[in-house]
């Protein structure tokens, strides 16, 4: 049966897609499952708009992070995701941020404002991605399946700006952490530390 789609209606969706922000209409590519698990699956853009497949993070331990600059934790946590980065690079550690501006409006401007926010007010060094939605009809692929894990200690919303999950060198999630945790917080470099203990995977 062939579906038609009227003017109206189809001019309607036209100036909706239209009147979107340029970072909605910039989404990341569907995610690419063959042969591959757990986060490995997606490909996101960077700040750039350049597509990143996370599979070129095979082996490395991940942090993914939801960031905002306008948020009370943006201080803590930029300010503790430098020395934190810097302290595990060499061991195969990695900051993957995510600009989101679902809670409150706290992250308002485009890619440029904020790549320009993170590097002359934090000199940010890790990776920084695209804005993306973190949670609602919009949500991104990677946070719908993060959001959507099958451990219940892992699946749930994501409650604010800045909860991390440590993901282990074999690309699965390792461990969830709340907003409020910082950087620097115990339990979070503990679960780092056993992370990057594990064996990492043969590339092929």
């Amino acid at each position: 049966m062939r579906t038609i789609i009227r003017g109206s209606c189809f001019t309607a969706c036209l100036v909706a897609v239209l009147a979107l922000p340029a970072w909605a209409q910039d989404k990341p590519a569907e995610p690419n499952t063959k042969g591959a698990d757990g986060v490995y699956a997606f490909t996101m853009n960077s700040i750039d708009g350049k597509p990143v497949k996370l599979d070129s993070y095979k082996g490395d331990v991940l942090l993914i992070v939801n960031v905002a600059s306008q948020c009370g934790l943006t201080e803590a946590n930029y300010k503790g995701l430098g020395p934190l980065f810097d302290k595990y690079k060499d061991q195969g550690f990695r900051v993957l941020a995510f600009p989101a501006n679902n809670f409150g409006g706290q992250e308002p401007g485009t890619n440029q404002e904020i790549k320009s926010f993170c590097a002359t007010k934090y000199g940010v060094k890790y990776e920084l991605f695209s804005k993306v939605s973190v949670k609602g009809d919009d949500i991104c692929p990677l946070y719908k399946y993060l959001t959507e894990h099958p451990d219940k200690e892992i699946k749930g919303e994501v409650a604010w700006n800045f909860q991390k999950y440590l993901i282990g060198r074999d690309g699965k999630v390792f461990a969830k952490f709340s907003p409020r945790t910082k950087p620097d917080d115990d339990k979070l470099v503990a679960a780092i530390d056993e992370a990057l203990k594990e064996k990492a995977p043969s590339k092929p």
